[in-house]
């Protein structure tokens, strides 16, 4: 498999994406209105001890105060609740905290609406292959290794290779899996730089502020997704290159000669077609070569897929054409989750195979492609409905809650009532009316389509419902109304 990575760069946002042979696969972007604050270290002062709460608040220089609670407080080792999991075992926070004192926090949620952030002082610090706990012990293994031999056996690795550094805790992360020992022996002495970093700068600085800042796009780009099989790195902001550089020279120098500075004859996005790939990818239907085509609709609860034939009808038999349309769709919907980060519960609905062995192929294409992915993925069989159950983990926001809102007209249904209806709704909203207040008279202020089909298909009732009520209905077009809009005006 042939990767690229592209960033494209302004002052607004950064972009980042992932190509697997030539075809956009993942998409990144950060804005600068709304950078994360997640994985940030900062010195704090607590404000306020909550007992009740087991919280406190702290201090540590954002709009809002951030949160902190016992559950998230690295308990010393000597604590008697030190080795015991489970807050009901942990000591009182107003034992462990009071106002005034200074903390290091590290923010591990970050603050929603009113809510300020989410603190812990169990410190972390991500590195390529692995990640830090300085506050922590002992040596944990990605879900991806799942036998016990191979997992002791990393662990083995990562003492011998730490040596008197292996102090504190460590996560193995599954780029280190197929990474040689130079590759290891960098990310730690990374990670333990970082530490000491954070420790002088602590001592430099007066509470609040912050003192470590994580990697940004994209630095945590270079770090944590080029692999063996990136060829190059590309970006079209010579300042951002030169950023990256400097970060490869000390962290991962087998990564310097694959940066590239793209040519300015054309827009980086548009040289490699991102840009057409991230309109398929808000667009609800997505056509397939053979003909067939996708319908992806996204909810709150879960995300849902229909396969459908179209316009396909090669093959020796209809299911021939079933089985050809099902592994080009299962092709497909992999790419689609992976490029608009969908997650949580996502339902496949296939087009039905009576054949089993067909439904055994289409498993085994899915099972194929979510190789690839980074992200957690599970597959149920095909229930007895012909459904297919597929739970991705939820790592970040999906590209269209990133770049989209709620239609206005439509509020997010994705449909709007006819004028037939709207009419209807006029009509029982002035009977309303008149039963509640003495009005002399009513005017309707509606959508000029509204106002004709009043005017014209509705025109008896509407008739007949001004003699019920006994009172003159007038009408005004109002072309800045949509659709759904109106108002009944008392005169």
């Amino acid at each position: 498999m042939r990767q690229e990575i592209l960033i494209n760069h302004s002052s607004a946002e950064t972009r980042v994406a992932i190509l697997e042979d030539a075809r956009v696969q993942e998409i990144y972007i950060e804005r600068q209105t709304s950078l994360g604050l997640v994985g940030n270290v900062y010195l704090g002062k607590v404000v306020r001890v909550l007992p009740g709460m087991q919280s406190a608040f702290i201090e540590i220089g954002l709009e809002r105060t951030a949160f902190l609670h016992v559950a998230d407080i690295v308990i010393a080792a000597h604590s008697p609740s030190a080795s015991v999991s489970g807050t009901k075992a942990l000591p009182p926070i107003e034992t462990i905290l009071f106002d005034g004192q200074t903390v290091l926090v590290q923010i591990i949620k970050d603050p929603i609406g009113t809510k300020g952030a989410r603190l812990s002082t169990k410190i972390s610090i991500a590195g390529r292959l692995l990640v830090y706990l300085p506050m922590e012990s002992g040596i944990g293994v990605t879900q991806k290794v799942e036998l016990e031999e191979e997992r002791n056996a990393l662990k083995d690795k990562l003492v011998a290779l730490a040596g008197d550094e292996a102090t504190g805790g460590f996560i193995i992360r599954t780029a280190a899996l197929d990474a040689p020992n130079d590759e290891w022996l960098n990310d730690i002495h990374y990670l333990k730089r970082a530490w000491q970093s954070i420790q002088e700068m602590r001592l430099k600085h007066p509470a609040p502020c912050l003192i470590y800042k994580d990697l940004n796009l994209a630095q945590r780009v270079l770090r944590d997704m080029v692999t063996s099989d990136t060829v190059q790195v590309v970006a079209d902001d010579a300042h951002v290159l030169e950023q990256l550089r400097q970060f490869a020279q000390l962290y991962t120098p087998s990564v310097l000669e694959k940066l590239v500075l793209a040519p300015i004859e054309r827009p980086l996005f548009d040289a490699y077609k991102v840009e057409e790939e991230l309109n398929v990818a808000l667009a609800q239907r997505v056509e397939l070569k053979s003909g067939g085509y996708l319908i992806i609709e996204q909810t709150e609860a879960m995300s849902t897929i229909d396969v459908n034939t179209g316009s396909y009808v090669s093959g020796r038999n209809l299911p021939d054409t079933i089985l050809k349309t099902n592994l080009e769709a299962a092709k497909e919907i992999v790419h689609q989750l992976r490029l608009r980060n969908l997650g949580g519960m996502v339902i496949l609905d296939f087009i039905d195979m009576q054949d089993p062995t067909h439904a055994d192929k289409v498993t085994q294409v899915l099972e194929d492609e979510f190789s690839r992915d980074r992200t957690r993925v599970s597959i149920h069989p095909f229930s007895p409905l012909g459904l297919v159950e597929v739970t991705r983990k939820r790592t970040r926001e999906s590209l269209s809650q990133l770049l989209c809102e709620p239609c206005p007209m439509c509020a997010g249904r994705g449909m709007i009532k006819t004028t037939r209806t709207i009419c209807y709704e006029i009509l029982q909203e002035i009977r309303r009316e008149a039963c509640q207040f003495n009005a002399t008279a009513f005017r309707v202020v509606a959508h000029p389509d509204v106002v004709d089909m009043l005017l014209d298909e509705v025109a008896p009732h509407f008739a007949l419902l001004s003699n019920q009520i006994g009172k003159d209905i007038s009408m005004q077009a109002q072309s800045m109304f949509f659709q759904e809009r109106y108002d009944i005006i008392l005169l």
